[in-house]
């Protein structure tokens, strides 16, 4: 069993946030890995994305689907996602409170995953289940964040900019940079002493200094055997 709960602070109003969480374009694009994500019926949702934990990854196709609404203040969440790297299947439930012109966020779920993904420990699970919600929630504050600057002057006469997603809103992160991002985030948690931390970091940059030195010295023992061999030849 996978606990996932948390808060985030989004500087909106939460009519916006609510109408974003229920967008399937924005969704995708703060999701990395997300190959398709689209509305099948009310509070319904199918997609397919691409999840790496740890040493396994594999494509998952999902679905999702979301009752008990009580816009724009919570709902309730059912997903289930099948894959060659094993099955998830997880609910939670989701609140936004106003406070003043911003809006915070609560969220909780726990959620069962079998198959080889599950293989990787629940701790390790856990971190990158909470690495991977912070990332995102911080991918869709950029994305709300882009809605709410000023329309473009060169935007479609008649256009409603505050439906959809602005031009210049930041694109999804690369797989290679959620992937550093997560990684950060879950080394954080699984080494939550700053302290230990910075041995860590200055154990490996110890043990890269070792690398590079005795690397110098093999090229300088090659070089060396090589003029001696052809002074021998002369």
């Amino acid at each position: 069993m996978i606990e996932l709960n948390g808060r985030y602070d989004f500087d909106a109003p939460r009519e916006l946030v609510w109408e974003m969480f229920l967008d399937p374009e924005v969704l995708a694009r703060i999701m990395p890995g997300c190959e398709r994500l689209e509305r099948t019926g009310e509070n319904e949702y199918e997609g397919v994305m691409k999840i790496r934990v740890g040493p396994v990854q594999g494509t998952f196709q999902g679905s999702v689907q979301l009752s008990e609404l009580e816009p724009p203040q919570s709902y309730h969440m059912l997903v289930n996602g099948r894959g060659p790297a094993g099955i998830v299947r997880g609910e939670g439930d989701v609140r936004l409170d106003s406070n003043g012109a911003a809006t915070v966020m609560h969220y909780k779920g726990e959620a069962q995953i079998s198959g080889r993904i599950a293989t990787v420990g629940q701790r390790l699970m856990e971190s990158s289940a909470q690495a991977i919600a912070r990332q995102s929630l911080d991918n869709l504050d950029r994305q709300i964040q882009a809605r709410l600057q000023p329309a473009s002057l060169d935007a479609t006469p008649g256009e409603d900019s505050t439906r959809a997603v602005p031009a210049d809103a930041p694109p999804p992160p690369s797989q290679t940079e959620f992937a550093l991002n997560v990684a950060r985030d879950v080394v954080a948690d699984l080494i939550p002493d700053s302290r230990q931390r910075w041995l860590l970091g200055s154990g490996a940059a110890v043990l890269l200094l070792v690398a590079l030195l005795n690397w110098f010295a093999n090229l300088v023992a090659r070089r060396v055997v090589r003029q001696l061999r052809e002074e021998q030849g002369r």
